[in-house]
């Protein structure tokens, strides 16, 4: 007897024009509406095994599923067929910092540089001399890590993103509100008063409000290294900005095909083309990340926080881009137009385009709005 291997479960959302958003799951080729069932991806999310729910779901074609991710682009869309949304709703968009020692040690940079690229090729070989090549070996919390900040700070190079890359308590923060974020081909921002900035390619983990872990999917933490790097302070401006969180293109729930621990070891890969010729590419190992990610949901969703809807959270990112593009010494930023790809085999592709903040779409449908809208479909 032979058994036959069941197909990925994810499950995402799409516009439907002259109706609203709706729950869709991905069958073979084509997207199947079933909305009637899950009227929120949170109601999903919320099932004891959302796998089972989303493959048990009865629903009805919208169409083929390359057309509709096709139509989700800004630029090209046809505003009289469905295309697709950021895979979430009413959950939570939290994500964690300074989860790479990679990426820790730039922002230990942006903050001795005050966010001036051009100073730090100056100090970056200095904070390597002074950390060490196996930082990452180090465990947040330990005695090893609390050794290596005394011995830091006698050197007076001691940071508050050190603090919460080796110290016992992990950054997170608020990204964006809920409903703002954007799904794959749609455009991403990023404010055109920033002149060093970069793409965050990272995993995701969508988290029910009991605290399990669900399922992942891919994001983008767009960030403003030179506003970041002025103050710790900013980080609201330097991260929450129109359009400025990405995610998809589905959510991938746990059963037999996928499991948490596929997460841990994952690779993303990461590309960025410029309209004028220039080619980027990186990567993400999340068998590198300091904290694991069970432990950042864990500080983020327990007996003293807690989301009624769930919440996604980023989980960091390796991925510190160094190499100049343009001026010798002002390292790497984005032009409007880049065209950013974020992808591993276990969760697809997130294609965006950068573009500026205030020339992205705007964010007009909010909480209300998808409330005002189930309701009048009698799905609430």
């Amino acid at each position: 007897m032979t058994t036959t291997t069941p197909s990925p479960a994810l499950a995402g959302r799409a516009y439907l024009p002259g109706i609203g958003p709706a729950i869709v799951r991905v069958d073979g080729e084509k997207l199947t509406d079933i909305t009637a069932i899950f009227p929120t991806m949170r109601d999903l999310c919320e099932m004891k095994n959302p796998a089972e729910a989303l493959r048990a779901a009865e629903g009805k074609s919208i169409g083929k599923l390359a057309d509709i991710l096709a139509n989700a682009s800004d630029e090209k869309r046809n505003a009289a067929k469905p295309w697709l949304l950021a895979p979430i709703d009413l959950q939570a968009i939290k994500a964690a910092g300074v989860t790479f020692a990679v990426s820790m040690l730039e922002r230990v940079i942006e903050e001795k540089t005050r966010g001036d690229a051009a100073a730090a090729n100056a100090i970056r070989g200095t904070i390597n001399d002074l950390v060490g090549g196996d930082l990452h070996k180090i465990k947040p919390g330990s005695p090893e890590a609390q050794t290596l900040k005394d011995t830091l700070m006698k050197q007076g190079a001691w940071s508050q993103y050190l603090e919460v890359g080796i110290g016992p308590d992990a950054e997170i923060f608020t990204k964006s509100p809920v409903l703002s974020a954007v799904g794959s081909n749609m455009d991403v921002g990023v404010h055109p008063k920033s002149s060093w900035n970069n793409p965050e390619p990272e995993v995701v983990m969508v988290v029910a409000s009991t605290a399990k872990i669900v399922g992942a999917t891919l994001g983008n933490d767009v960030n403003l290294r030179d506003v970041e790097g002025r103050s710790a302070l900013l980080l609201g401006k330097a991260k929450d900005n129109n359009a400025s969180t990405s995610l998809g293109p589905f959510i991938r729930f746990f059963d037999e095909t996928f499991a948490y621990e596929d997460i841990c070891k994952a690779e993303l890969s990461m590309k960025v083309t410029g309209r004028d010729g220039f080619v980027m590419q990186g990567h993400s190992n999340m068998g590198l990340i300091s904290r694991t990610p069970a432990d950042l949901v864990a500080q983020a969703i327990n007996s003293h926080h807690q989301y009624p809807d769930g919440l996604v959270l980023f989980c960091g990112t390796m991925f510190a881009p160094v190499d100049d593009r343009g001026a010798q010494g002002k390292g790497f930023t984005h032009h409007f137009g880049d065209v950013v790809e974020i992808s591993t085999p276990l969760l697809g592709t997130l294609k965006n385009r950068v573009m500026s903040t205030d020339h992205a779409p705007q964010w007009r449908f909010g909480i209300a709005d998808l409330m005002r809208n189930l309701a009048g479909r009698g799905l609430l």
